[in-house]
């Protein structure tokens, strides 16, 4: 890849990662309902997550199942299920007093859900699929390569455009610590705001090729 098309691709990248998305709404509301280090964790899954849409999509797979429309469906009902089942349970948790610490248990917790939150989304697999190609020099060969590597750039900007998030929602959260109630309502919310996500997910459309 030519030095002016890496550039355009780089700016290209952190503009898309600036912007606010699924991903950076569902981190923030893990780190509103569980704090930072339920965030972290959270958006190191996801990042895992959205490298197994790049290696997918290096493959060939990812393609495949954006063909299917049975595969698409399969994929986005899952991922919209599992949305729908966190948010209920963050809702039902938040009725509860929030321990004072989060368990080395509940941070791997919320890394794996992470990562299937992100891994059954099929619209990560169609970003990848539409964006990355347009950067791909054919002429130098390894388009597969290529694609991985801008994929893992790709990858690594969204995750600390997540961080900043991560950090931002639990300072706010970490100012309302002496209104418990207010909490308790925050993280309600925060299970509806993730159901909401998985009820988005579902409604959407197979790419049209």
């Amino acid at each position: 890849m030519s030095g002016s098309s890496f550039s355009l691709f780089l700016a290209a990248a952190l503009i898309i990662a600036a912007v606010p998305g699924p991903g950076i709404f569902y981190v923030a509301a893990r780190t509103l309902s569980g704090g930072r280090t339920t965030g972290i964790a959270s958006t190191l899954g996801t990042a895992l997550g959205g490298l197994v849409h790049v290696i997918a999509g290096a493959l060939g797979v990812s393609a495949i199942i954006l063909a299917s429309a049975e595969l698409f469906t399969a994929l986005k009902f899952a991922g919209a299920l599992y949305l729908i089942w966190l948010g209920i349970r963050t809702f039902r948790e938040g009725r509860q007093q929030m321990p004072d610490q989060i368990s080395p248990a509940s941070a791997q917790q919320a890394f794996r859900e992470g990562v299937l939150v992100e891994a059954l989304n099929p619209k990560t697999a169609a970003f990848f699929l539409a964006f990355i190609p347009q950067f791909i020099d054919t002429a130098s060969g390894h388009p597969a390569l290529q694609f991985a590597v801008l994929g893992l750039i790709s990858v690594l900007l969204n995750t600390l455009a997540d961080v900043v998030v991560v950090m931002m929602a639990a300072t706010a959260r970490a100012g309302l610590v002496r209104r418990p109630r207010l909490v308790q309502r925050l993280r309600q919310g925060s299970g509806l705001f993730i159901a909401g996500l998985g009820i988005s997910l579902a409604l959407v459309r197979r790419p049209a090729n």
